[in-house]
């Protein structure tokens, strides 16, 4: 196994990092066997609990699991715990031969459309190693929320394509990629205003006379747009990649970025760009109901000039819920690893009840949250207690005009995706996200988060979403067979054992 040739990704991406940054040419060799690890980890997990089709039934055994594929093959791994994060799977084997490559193991395992998402993990475990190899030794403490999102080498927690960049070349990686600590240089596309929908207040920094300057990502410049573009403010990536923070400060700046990343094209959508004020306002007042614990980011400006590869919307930065003066600090949930907190069991009890306690409250009131690590940031007091948390990227939430009116409260005038009243869908959009995606990422593992849940539940306002979540199997979205049934849009879901029980 250890004397085939790489996958082709990892070979081409050491070629290219030999070529723009050879002094990372030996960390990156030794971050390849850590980063197939991480990635198989990944796999592994979706293969023992998402419903794919080819597998017919799993097999628990003394000394692991063994997963009967329809074709009449076996393939035998550890057993997975759905929470861990830690990367503990170094090799499965199928029918008898070993895999370290979670991309060859995919091709191998010959699925539909399994040779494109093989290429999508090959991409993945090259990119991580890279995010890897280009870490300093001793880095200053960060002071600002993006200097936190820049600690977050390894990308999704649970995702095989966890870094995958497809499209992106290793220079431009370390031009953009936000764990690489860049300052990326934003264009400006100049758009006539008749031709635009701009929504809320669009700043005067963004105008040129009678026409629109609209902030391009230069990725989206050079491969999507191919247009020329003026030279812009220069910021700092986020953990997204397409949102960034201008190195001058003020409002955050999300970009249209035409590329797959984990699952999506990180596009924005007209219709996201309609809906925003109207969203932004309501989100505001929702927000003032949780007795000060939830700040909701609001979108201060956005425009399109009717196309979803040309488009960019403006928000507030969490920086300003920080009290000045106190030590607070805000920290995206998904680095919150980096601070060490987790590791107290009594410091992720009290995260888990703060944010189980406003998430539920939400949603009973009537707006799913879709509060993964990521949209999720946690403000902490100067000793690290959880204080109150903030909300960004409205994009993706869930309204239930039922709700709202069930509590006196009038729905947004809104139509399409973001409305429902399917109680299924308004809870597997914050359970999905919040439990089986940040909660289960801080804590680590099944263990650890049946413990802080425990700790937590006492605690939470008795609401019927609540028992639901004691009772039921934790709804998530089944990433992989996502990826492997391109000819299903939307989400599909999969379902994983309760932790609590």
């Amino acid at each position: 196994m250890h004397r085939l040739p790489p996958p082709e990704a990892e070979a081409a991406l050491a070629d290219e990092i030999a070529g723009v940054r050879p002094d990372l040419t030996p960390p990156y060799a030794d971050a390849l066997p850590g980063a197939r690890a991480a990635v198989l980890t990944r796999l592994w997990r979706a293969l023992v609990h998402e419903p794919l089709p080819w597998i017919t039934r799993r097999e628990p055994g003394r000394d692991g699991l063994t997963l009967h594929l329809t074709d009449g093959r076996r393939l035998h791994g550890p057993y997975a715990d759905p929470y861990a994060t830690a990367a503990y799977v170094t090799e499965v084997r199928l029918d008898g031969a070993p895999y370290d490559r979670p991309a060859r193991l995919m091709r191998d395992l010959a699925v539909p459309h399994g040779p494109s998402f093989a290429a999508e993990l090959d991409d993945s475990v090259a990119s991580l190693a890279l995010s890897r190899a280009n870490q300093p030794a001793d880095a200053p403490a960060p002071a600002t929320s993006w200097e936190w999102e820049q600690r977050v080498v390894d990308g999704h927690p649970f995702h095989p394509n966890c870094r995958s960049r497809p499209g992106f070349s290793a220079a431009e990686q370390l031009a953009f990629g936000p764990e690489h600590r860049p300052v990326v240089r934003l264009g400006m596309a100049e758009a006539e205003a008749d031709d635009c929908l701009v929504v809320g207040a669009w700043p005067e920094r963004f105008r040129a006379g009678g026409r629109v300057l609209i902030p391009v990502h230069p990725w989206q410049a050079e491969h999507v747009l191919k247009c020329p573009v003026r030279d812009g403010v220069p910021a700092h990536p986020l953990m997204s990649l397409r949102t960034l923070a201008p190195a001058d400060g003020g409002p955050h700046v999300k970009t249209a970025l035409s590329a797959r990343l984990t699952s999506s094209v990180r596009d924005i959508s007209v219709y996201s760009i309609e809906t925003s004020a109207t969203v932004s306002a309501f989100m505001e007042d929702v927000a003032a109901r949780t007795g000060g614990l939830l700040h909701v980011t609001p979108t201060l400006g956005a425009v399109t000039s009717g196309s979803p590869d040309l488009a960019a919307v403006l928000r507030e930065s969490p920086d300003v819920y920080v009290e000045a003066g106190s030590g607070e600090r805000v920290v995206p949930v998904a680095a919150l690893a980096g601070t060490g907190l987790p590791r107290s069991p009594a410091w992720t009890a009290g995260f888990a009840r703060l944010s189980l306690t406003v998430c539920l409250r939400l949603l009973d009131l009537g707006v799913a949250l879709e509060a993964h690590g990521q949209n999720l940031l946690v403000i902490l007091s100067s000793t690290g207690d959880p204080l109150r948390l903030v909300y960004r990227d409205l994009a993706d939430i869930r309204v239930s005009p039922t709700r709202l009116a069930r509590h006196g409260i009038a729905p947004p005038r809104l139509t399409g995706r973001i409305v429902t009243d399917d109680v299924t869908a308004l809870r597997r959009k914050l359970f999905g996200s919040l439990v089986a995606g940040s909660l289960a990422a801080v804590a680590g593992s099944g263990g650890a988060l049946r413990e802080a849940l425990e700790a937590a539940v006492p605690h939470l306002p008795r609401t019927p979403d609540l028992f639901a979540l004691l009772e039921d199997p934790l709804p998530v979205k089944a990433l992989t067979l996502m990826r492997l049934s391109p000819e299903r849009p939307g989400d599909i879901w999969a379902t994983l054992g309760n932790p609590l029980h």
